[in-house]
């Protein structure tokens, strides 16, 4: 039986200290990411609309590859990016398991993207080829912040 020393509360524990965060290095992974995300973007549009001929995206009857959707796609690929890296900057220097609550919160921004498609009224194969453009985005998304917020929490080791 452990008795108390005097020294505090026999019910206060040390709490390990949480890593601090690179900021620095958690936004240039989060640039990075929306870079990435939307390129992904603008290579699933040349996909489903230039290889397949589907037109995701596109009033009924038109067939472009490139337009102003694409430059729409890309540009909300990388605010989705930048806004989970404002997400996981919140999470790290707040709450516990931080990365376990990001991957939950992304996946559930990426299951709503996916599903978004459904609701429109574009025919099944665009719904199914713009599903397929938010969902690798969004596992894109997520797989990246969560590295890189491994390394932008990583302690500072001494030098060898």
């Amino acid at each position: 039986m452990a008795y108390n020393t005097g020294t505090g509360s026999p019910y206060q524990q040390q709490t390990p200290r949480r890593p601090p965060v690179n900021a620095g290095r958690l936004w240039a992974g989060g640039v990075a990411t929306a870079v990435v995300a939307a390129a992904v973007g603008i290579v699933g549009l040349f996909v489903t609309r230039g290889i397949f001929d589907i037109p995701v995206w596109l009033p009924d009857g038109q067939h472009r590859v490139v337009d102003a959707t694409a430059a729409e796609v890309a540009v909300w690929g990388a605010f989705a990016a930048l806004v989970a890296t404002a997400l996981m900057h919140l999470l790290l220097v707040t709450t516990p398991s931080p990365r376990q609550f990001f991957t939950w919160i992304v996946m559930l921004a990426t299951l709503i993207a996916v599903l978004w498609p459904f609701t429109t009224g574009m025919s099944l194969a665009s719904k199914i080829a713009g599903a397929a453009i938010a969902g690798v985005m969004g596992v894109a998304i997520g797989m990246l912040l969560n590295s890189v917020a491994a390394s932008a929490t990583r302690p500072n080791l001494p030098p060898v």
